[in-house]
């Protein structure tokens, strides 16, 4: 199982306050955001660098900026919407794209209804952030989409993650890495993360 499981202890006391069934949508939402940002510094650790001429206050010198790709952030729609405004904190040159996936209660399967990234996606690292990798199958079609437009530099970022998602991703997308806050025991019969933390897109608009 190929997973990165960032385990900072500011992370893991904001996803601890996320999974309480009390927290309102308000808290909900600023939680998801300031996970999303800490997260995003260890997902971008691994930018290339260039050397750059700059003056300070002091003297001319050499120093070390952004190189090579830029980066395009693509939420899943709905739930992946709250993890944008924190990773743009952090990268505010990034462009953001939109992948539009459900999944059909019968037959758990994602059912695709969206897709819109920017034209030049296929030059950019693109990051698909979704709070929750459950049975994988939204992420693995999100990726899917991506790819089908250029793109090869692809990550995937989650708040809390099941192994059966992380094996059917790991699966599909062996080239793609996954970062997660959270890798917790199993699904239930409904496929719901086990302790998880609900439906987040639920909890993140109220809608429920």
């Amino acid at each position: 199982m190929q997973i990165n499981v960032i385990n900072h202890p500011l992370i893991q006391h904001k996803v601890s306050m996320m999974r309480d069934k009390n927290t309102n949508p308000k808290d909900f939402r600023q939680l998801l955001k300031e996970i999303s940002l800490l997260m995003a510094y260890e997902v971008t650790r691994d930018l290339p660098l260039k050397d750059v001429e700059i003056e300070t206050p002091i003297c001319a010198t050499k120093t070390k900026m952004l190189g090579g790709r830029m980066i395009a952030i693509v939420p899943i729609l709905r739930a992946g919407l709250g993890m944008v405004d924190g990773m743009l904190e952090l990268v505010p040159m990034a462009k953001v794209g939109h992948i539009g996936c459900y999944r059909d209660e019968k037959t758990m399967q994602p059912v695709e209804y969206y897709c819109k990234l920017p034209v030049d996606v296929e030059q950019r690292t693109v990051i698909v952030v979704d709070p929750m990798l459950a049975t994988g199958g939204s992420a693995a079609m999100a990726i899917d989409f991506i790819k089908q437009r250029g793109v090869k530099d692809i990550k995937f970022m989650c708040l809390i993650s099941a192994p059966e998602g992380v094996a059917a991703l790991n699966k599909a997308h062996p080239d793609v890495p996954i970062y997660t806050a959270a890798l917790d025991e199993k699904l239930n019969e409904n496929c719901y993360i086990i302790p998880g933390l609900g439906d987040a897109g639920d909890r993140l608009f109220g809608t429920k």
